[in-house]
């Protein structure tokens, strides 16, 4: 199977905010590794910079089941999350 990296930015809001999606996740797909690359949580929305890791189909399905429990999932570009 082919590795994949995926940099996201996840937009948590409408009360994902407040519960442990990325861990939920983690617990599912135990072969996507994530980096939390940055992060800002107010009140009422939630942003991260995360780099996603490992086989193709698991990252898409991880990031597939980050939607379906509520966390908007956008591609980073034009940009790194990683520091030169």
């Amino acid at each position: 199977m082919a590795t994949t990296t995926r940099k996201c930015w996840l937009t948590f809001e409408g009360g994902a905010q407040n519960q442990p999606r990325l861990w939920e996740m983690s617990r599912k797909f135990p072969t996507v590794m994530f980096d939390i690359r940055q992060a800002s949580v107010q009140e009422d929305i939630g942003i991260m910079a995360v780099l996603f890791e490992g086989e193709e189909d698991e990252v898409q399905a991880a990031l597939d089941n980050l939607v379906s429990n509520g966390v908007k999932v956008d591609p980073v570009e034009g940009g790194s999350l990683v520091a030169p």
